[in-house]
């Protein structure tokens, strides 16, 4: 049977990205997500890719509205088997420049949205005892950058919020997985419509990816549950490299990642989506596509690392035998 799939922040970037994903294998899709416009030309993406889709309006900060949407998605579709948190919202400038009403609703979208998406998940899946949550992360999520503390503070209390849960339904000898997918920098449209302070425009730190990439890693983790898959080497080396020296990347990214995320070029008044949506036909992708690159190594070694452990075997074996054959000759 098609997988029942609850995608938030399905009207671009990431989450419309996973939506296409899903889409090609029949499942039945609810979008969530604020611009009614947008979503439906996410469902009607869907539908062209094979997908039946369910559009849900709503805004993830608001408890009662995301569980409203999840129970039109199950009386339409039946119980949902995947959640996938994905909608955010962030503020580019210094946190003195930030009020306490922008760093609010940034933390209510960004963190909240994901308690309040995986408390209407849990309802409907402990019940059954089965289900999949995947909260969509970031490098940013262990080692936070100047210039975004609303949403690097977020991203650190999903981590947080999403352990301690984990601990809860281990303790409890539940069915339901609960995944985290940490993506590097993407090439959506955030750059284009999130609050900016700075006064230039904004730019991903490099290397960049395509939402496709980030697509095909939510999708494998979701069919393949781990406790955490990181998406490329970058976000690899920049977890590890705060585990291991903290002090020291403290002072390269308040260097490299200041100015790494600007991009010269000053920024002209434009709406932004903080409060309210942002219209226009925004897709899965951004402005970045000349820098954006379309596949990851390390994602690739990840989905096949049981192909790869077998090939090894199969060589170790021959160049044993050979050995031995070798050995038997002298004899």
């Amino acid at each position: 049977m098609p997988q029942t799939v609850v995608i938030t922040g399905a009207s671009a970037g990431v989450g419309r990205a996973t939506a296409r994903r899903f889409a090609v294998e029949g499942a039945r899709i609810g979008l969530i997500a604020r611009d009614p416009e947008r979503l439906e030309e996410t469902a009607e993406e869907v539908r062209q890719l094979g997908g039946e889709a369910l559009p849900c309006p709503a805004d993830v900060a608001d408890a009662e509205a995301v569980a409203s949407a999840a129970g039109a998605v199950e009386e339409r579709f039946g119980p949902i088997d995947v959640w996938v948190n994905a909608a955010m919202a962030t503020i580019f400038g210094r946190f003195a420049e930030i009020t306490p009403e922008e760093f609010r609703r940034a933390t209510e979208v960004t963190y909240l949205g994901f308690v309040n998406g995986t408390r209407s998940a849990l309802a409907r899946m402990q019940p059954r005892d089965r289900g999949t949550i995947l909260q969509v992360g970031s490098a940013l999520a262990y080692r936070s950058i100047p210039l975004q503390s609303a949403y690097c503070g977020a991203k650190h209390a999903i981590v947080g919020f999403t352990d301690s849960l984990r601990s809860e339904l281990i303790h409890g000898g539940s069915g339901i997985e609960l995944v985290m997918v940490h993506l590097p920098g993407m090439n959506t449209p955030q750059f284009e419509w999130s609050r900016n302070k700075t006064g230039e425009r904004p730019q991903p730190v490099p290397p960049i990816y395509q939402p496709s990439v980030a697509a095909e890693a939510i999708h494998y983790a979701v069919e393949h549950p781990r406790r955490e898959l990181w998406l490329g080497w970058a976000t690899l080396k920049t977890i590890l490299g705060q585990r291991l020296a903290p002090g020291l990347l403290d002072r390269i990214l308040a260097d490299k990642a200041y100015d790494g995320q600007l991009t010269g070029v000053a920024e002209r008044a434009r709406p932004d989506n903080l409060f309210k949506p942002v219209r226009g036909r925004f897709g899965a992708r951004g402005r970045f596509n000349d820098r954006a690159r379309s596949g990851s190594s390390e994602l690739w070694l990840v989905e096949h690392a049981g192909g790869l452990a077998a090939a090894g075997g199969v060589a170790l074996g021959l160049l044993a035998g050979w050995a031995l054959a070798r050995q038997a000759t002298r004899h």
